[in-house]
């Protein structure tokens, strides 16, 4: 199962209403639960191995994945901001590499299509494309900081 694959069943269960699911397949386990304010919690667990058999290595990707952020609007004293979420779980990084300058900066001005960040999931780097123009008012994460499904990362102001 890969992260796509997740994700997507992070987001069905959320919409479902269900309040656990749990998922076992042959070398790992996934269980989401739900809690009554709605945030999720999900656990991957890896399965131990049986049989004595080589581990496959897994394909890396040359190029990182090119994820698109979820934007809602917020809902706090500025309703005017829009609040760019994690699409995933995983390490939220605001640089390429540690040598290289952050994608935003707070006063940035970004297009639709800019990266933000970066967030690594299983030893893969997504970059996080913003869908809306403006300007950046805040970041919400520090960087190398875990995050989780739709936490918000940055406030953009569309004006």
């Amino acid at each position: 199962m890969d992260i796509k694959e997740i994700q997507n069943l992070i987001k069905f269960v959320a919409k479902s209403g269900a309040t656990e699911v749990k998922l076992e397949m042959d070398d790992f386990k996934i269980t989401i639960k739900t809690t009554p304010e709605g945030a999720e919690t999900t656990y991957i667990q890896q399965m131990p191995m049986t049989t004595a058999m080589p581990m496959m290595a897994q394909p890396t990707a040359t190029q990182p994945e090119h994820v698109v952020a979820e934007v809602a609007p917020a809902a706090n004293e500025n309703a005017n901001l829009i609040v760019v979420k994690s699409p995933m779980i995983g390490t939220f990084y605001r640089k390429p590499s540690p040598d290289k300058p952050s994608f935003a900066e707070v006063g940035s001005t970004i297009k639709a299509g800019d990266v933000l960040c970066v967030i690594e999931a299983m030893k893969l780097f997504n970059e996080i494309e913003s869908e809306v123009s403006g300007k950046i008012v805040k970041v919400l994460i520090d960087d190398a900081s875990p995050v989780e499904f739709d936490q918000p990362l940055f406030l953009v102001d569309p004006s």
